[in-house]
């Protein structure tokens, strides 16, 4: 079992009473925020948009303009439907019984889905906003990340891990907030995740989700709430530098640059190529859910990938994923 919805509800309940006065203040900030957002955050099937970026940087690509053009390509429509071919042939093998694809094209902004809008359990993935929130309060107060933490947590809520961490933090040792991070992020350690979720400020990691046009998960949410097309804006955002400023949005994909699993997206593209990415893992009873989502910084043409799928085997969700960005690779020119 990866990092568990009951985390987050449990902060949830504990920011309940700041949610008033939060959502007077979100109703201040719309204006500012539909303007922020407005050109990754529109809705892209029927926009044809281009997008234009600046140069200089490694991981990021920071957005400086949108404007309307014809954006579908053949070349799309062919990679969708030899996806679709794909999927269909790996579910009726058995070895998955269900996947999601979102597929962007970071260059120029065309995209495409295949049962995007289905629901899954985000598991890992969340250890994303989680550090995107930490380092949003760093660009006012970067000390946070310095701060010490004796690392400690209920062995109650401790959740054994299907795809285990290489590296775990150590009960009864101090680490700074940075350094669990990377713990977080590198390793997918929960018990990382765990303790510095607790540190969080109140209602801060709800607002980034209220940013970024989100539901933040609360005691009411059933285990399956989010899409891959909504979990890459995360993704988006990183990318473009639209939410983190260009420092913080750099070192966040340089720090998922360093993920250590490399059985999913990863083991489908070259050794050599660059890639920043998270997964996602959850065990409920009979029925497993394995995901990838990133960054494939392919020469000339950046891309992102973001795979979701359920099956009752955890090695064969993982070469399906595989397979699917290995075609993705070779077919993005």
């Amino acid at each position: 079992m990866d990092i568990s919805l009951n985390s987050i509800k449990k902060v949830y309940k504990k920011n309940i009473k700041f949610f008033i006065i939060f959502f007077i203040a979100l109703g201040i900030a719309l204006s500012f925020l539909a303007g922020y957002f407005i050109c990754y955050n529109k809705e892209e099937n029927t926009t044809n948009k281009t997008e234009r970026h600046e140069s200089g940087y490694s991981y990021i690509s920071p957005l400086l303009e949108c404007y309307s053009e014809k954006s579908d390509s053949p070349e799309n429509y062919k990679l969708k439907e030899q996806i679709e071919d794909t999927i269909n042939s790996h579910i009726k093998n058995g070895e998955i019984t269900s996947a999601s694809i979102y597929f962007r094209d970071l260059a120029n902004g065309p995209w495409f889905g295949i049962n995007e809008n289905e629901k899954f359990t985000p598991a890992s993935l969340l250890k994303v906003p989680i550090m995107i929130t930490y380092y949003k309060i760093a660009e006012n107060n970067p000390d946070i990340l310095d701060e010490k933490v004796i690392a400690d947590w209920q062995d109650s809520d401790d959740t054994p891990q299907n795809i285990a961490p290489e590296n775990k933090v150590e009960k009864g040792k101090t680490y700074t907030i940075q350094e669990l991070i990377n713990y977080m992020i590198i390793e997918s350690d929960n018990h990382a995740a765990t303790i510095i979720l607790n540190k969080l400020p109140d209602n801060t990691l709800n607002k980034t989700f209220s940013d970024l046009g989100l539901n933040f998960p609360d005691v009411e949410t059933p285990e399956n709430y989010m899409t891959v097309k909504d979990y890459s804006s995360f993704f988006r955002v990183l990318y473009n530098a639209s939410y983190l400023n260009k420092y913080y949005s750099e070192k966040s994909l340089e720090i998922l640059s360093q993920a250590k699993y490399k059985d999913a997206l990863a083991a489908g593209i070259p050794s050599n190529i660059k890639i920043a990415h998270k997964f996602g893992e959850r065990r409920n009873m009979d029925l497993d859910q394995l995901h990838d989502c990133g960054i494939i910084y392919k020469k000339n043409k950046d891309y992102m990938l973001c795979v979701m799928t359920r099956g009752d085997d955890f090695s064969k969700l993982s070469g399906v994923i595989k397979d699917l960005s290995s075609l993705v690779y070779q077919n993005v020119k």
